[in-house]
């Protein structure tokens, strides 16, 4: 492991975790055998405050409260280790197993789990633990079983999705046996969120094993657990207050140090908190723009590419000046769109983004912008018309968004404001529809909706990826008449990506050719209508453009 990932795993998260962790187990191992006389020894010290002798006093035997504590810390770690195998285990073979059984029997089966779900988990246990004898066994299968079915739906949740990729149907068709499918493809690939999901069965465990044997139907004496200790310190509770301080503190301990793992791997699984990040936590927000420079955009020496790996982009540059439209052409995976979004800052955390200059105005790309900024000044409107907005909420609340986070304009002003330019977009009945979801508009009124977005904010600059791409022609010439208009009333500078040179002949300004992650021609609208062009690959990509000769038809005519 690299220096930098040793960083990244040992977050203060990490470090309280284990530390917690090692001191718990520390004190399960040596405690029953350092403290386990004056845990179980009675004396005539009943009753006692704390003192010197005694830091939490004694019960009512004249036992040590710490020392029994200290001693209940090695059962409740191992019961709740146990019970949370139960739970684990128990789930992963039954959402795995869902997803290995026939459609029906797997539509059944999820019914059951979400029946089985609906009922809490510590009334279940309760059933469980009244049905069989009260004691140590008793009270790990009871909270281990009715943890299994929260368990199973989360387990059989992740495993939908990779049940039905195509390398697992690949396997199944090749006669793979359902266990191994499981064992080989399954589970591995749902290790990370099942670790982290297990560390909160674990200290919710621990808590219903203490709340079982709290109320009599758990470990009972001679055998304490931190339940059965608050349990017997019920009585001392209000002329010995501190009886109740040793389990409860331990209670507490024990929670902490898990859920800080528990976060932990959460934080080492979050792909925000990748290599990109740590890569260049220094990079200052604001560019230095040099005198004489009026360029809006300004990009020198850009790369990205995998870590350790291949570079996507190599060396691109390019300036747009203010008002400026600029276009990216080229094949599909020329670079194209991750040029684009490197622009906009939104690159994939996995990729590495390196440039010399890489700025927006003043905003440096490379470091950490006013987010308030970048929402005011860049837009961006993406290829997808259909994955582009939340289709499980209504379109007014996510096309204010922006006016209501980055603005700090009430709902009603919002409302009044993007009403305004859905209108200005020629979207018919705009109060009925931010009202709808998503799915209820035609993928060109989607699109229409994100234009709308841009036009409201009024930014420096627009970073449109393809957005006529999956639209047909009438809706693409209504959403390439509005993008003219916003250029012409506001000035606003555009990166426009487009397979189409029709169309970027017709709306942009330069036109850049991208090739295998390099730029290798600039020309003008002028050089494209003209065919003036001198790349090989240019040539290509006119020849590939089919033209329609009428010169028959008119002939004939």
């Amino acid at each position: 492991m690299t220096s930098r990932g040793r960083r990244g795993l040992w977050t203060p998260s990490m470090v309280g975790g284990v530390v917690l962790g090692i001191g718990l187990l520390a004190v399960a191992v040596v405690a029953p055998i350092v403290l386990a006389a004056p845990a179980a020894q009675l004396t005539g010290d009943a009753g006692q405050g704390p003192g010197a002798e005694h830091l939490l006093g004694t019960d009512n035997l004249g036992r040590d409260n710490l020392a029994r504590a200290l001693v209940a810390t090695r059962l409740t770690l191992l019961m709740t280790t146990c019970t949370t195998l139960i739970a684990v285990v128990g789930g992963m073979v039954v959402g795995v197993g869902i997803w290995s059984c026939r459609p029906r029997a797997r539509k059944v089966a999820l019914r059951l789990l979400e029946t089985a779900v609906a009922y809490p988990s510590l009334i279940f246990a309760l059933v469980i633990a009244a049905i069989l004898r009260p004691g140590v066994v008793s009270s790990v299968v009871a909270i281990g079983v009715a943890g299994i079915p929260s368990f199973a739906r989360l387990t059989a949740n992740l495993a939908a999705k990779i049940s039905t990729s195509e390398y697992v149907t690949t396997a199944r068709l090749l006669g793979v046996p359902p266990w191994a499918v499981a064992v080989r493809h399954t589970l591995p690939n749902m290790a990370e969120p099942l670790l982290i999901l297990a560390t909160t069965v674990f200290a919710l465990s621990m808590v219903e094993l203490s709340a079982l044997s709290f109320i009599g139907l758990g470990v009972q004496s001679p055998s304490y657990d931190f339940g059965r200790l608050l349990n017997e310190s019920l009585t001392q509770i209000y002329t010995q207050p501190t009886a109740v301080v040793g389990p409860s503190i331990m209670i507490v301990l024990t929670g902490v140090a898990v859920m800080l793992l528990g976060d932990a791997l959460a934080a080492r699984a979050d792909p925000r908190t990748g290599r990109r990040a740590a890569a260049r936590p220094s990079a200052p927000a604001v560019a230095e723009v040099p005198d004489g420079d009026a360029a809006l955009v300004r990009v020198e020496d850009l790369r990205v590419g995998v870590p350790g790996g291949a570079e996507l982009v190599r060396g691109v540059s390019l300036a747009i000046e203010p008002g400026e439209v600029v276009a990216l052409v080229g094949e599909s995976g020329s670079g194209k769109s991750l040029t684009a979004m490197s622009v906009a800052g939104l690159v994939s955390e996995e990729l590495e983004v390196r440039a010399e200059v890489l700025r927006v105005g003043d905003m440096n790309m490379l470091g950490q912008p006013d987010r308030g900024r970048l929402g005011r000044e860049i837009s961006v409107v993406y290829q997808d018309p259909g994955s582009t907005f939340n289709p499980s909420l209504r379109m007014g609340v996510q096309l204010t968004e922006v006016l209501r986070t980055h603005l700090g304009m009430g709902r009603g002003r919002a409302r009044e404001l993007i009403t305004e330019a859905l209108t200005q977009v020629n979207i018919s009945e705009p109060a009925h529809r931010l009202r709808q979801h998503p799915h209820k508009l035609s993928g060109g009124m989607r699109q229409r909706g994100m234009i709308a977005i841009s036009l409201v904010t009024t930014p420096k600059l627009i970073v449109a990826d393809e957005p006529t791409t999956a639209l047909d022609v009438t809706v693409q010439h209504e959403v390439l008449r509005q993008f003219r208009r916003i250029h012409r009333a506001q000035g606003t500078a555009m990166l426009f990506i487009s397979h189409d040179l029709g169309v970027v002949e017709a709306l942009c300004d330069r036109i850049l050719v991208m090739k295998e992650g390099e730029i290798v021609e600039r020309l003008t609208p002028a050089q494209l209508r003209d065919r003036d062009v001198h790349h090989p690959y240019t040539r290509a990509l006119m020849d590939a453009v089919p033209v329609v000769d009428v010169t028959p038809l008119q002939a004939s005519s």
